[in-house]
């Protein structure tokens, strides 16, 4: 074999090796890709090799748009919220709007208002204390178990910012099962095998901005 021929199949290596090299860096490309705009379609001012790139700053904000819709005074309201406390986080608060529900719904059927009075406004305290007496006075007795909360719908946000003071107003379907006595012991209402369904619109309060993270119940309606 001559030495010109040895030289060439030394080369044809090498080009074999630096592209296999280049494909290991570099990689492939395969599936769908967009074509190459035509010279005269680029927009002004773009170099022709530059990629197109999707802007996403500035965007709408999901944790307030998949609870309400965008632009709304509600999400207007929560935005202002987020403004004043950036680590607000909607979805979190309904969350925590969900155990509140339980946790202060049963405290009322059973009467024990002292382990929740620091989640009332004072006047919800002194309507749900009276309802509490009432039954007293009638001798009836409540006998309750939270099953869940079927449905939890952020129907309303307000803000001002004079105050800081955030209010949101939260829809609730929970279930539960709820047997009514007389002071004799009778079954006045409900079994222990049949669900009920508990329709309430609660709206929390609280300053945004301070330390105290925890909400208050400041309205009831059905």
């Amino acid at each position: 074999m001559s030495a010109a021929v040895i030289q060439l199949l030394v080369l044809a290596g090498i080009a074999i090796f630096l592209i296999l090299r280049l494909r290991s860096v570099l990689g492939t490309r395969e599936g769908f890709e967009k074509p190459p705009l035509p010279p005269g379609d680029r927009p002004a001012g773009r170099a022709p090799n530059r990629p197109d790139l999707e802007v996403i700053e500035g965007g709408p904000d999901r944790d307030i748009t998949d609870h309400v819709p965008e632009g709304s005074p509600a999400a207007q309201a929560l935005a202002q919220m987020k403004r004043v406390e950036p680590s607000f986080n909607v979805q979190e608060f309904l969350q925590g709007a969900r155990g509140a529900y339980e946790m202060i719904l049963m405290a009322f059927e059973h009467g024990e208002l002292e382990r929740i009075e620091p989640y009332l406004d004072p006047d919800v305290r002194e309507a749900f204390a009276q309802g509490i007496a009432q039954r007293e006075e009638q001798g009836l007795t409540i006998d309750s178990n939270f099953v869940g909360v079927r449905e939890l719908v952020l129907t309303k946000a307000d803000f001002d910012p004079s105050t800081d003071l955030a209010e949101i107003t939260v829809r609730f379907v929970g279930e539960m099962t709820h047997i009514v006595r007389d002071a004799n012991g009778t079954v006045l209402e409900g079994s222990e095998t049949e669900i009920k369904r508990q329709r309430d619109v609660w709206t929390f309060a609280r300053k945004m901005g301070i330390g105290d993270p925890n909400w208050q119940l400041v309205a009831t309606g059905e």
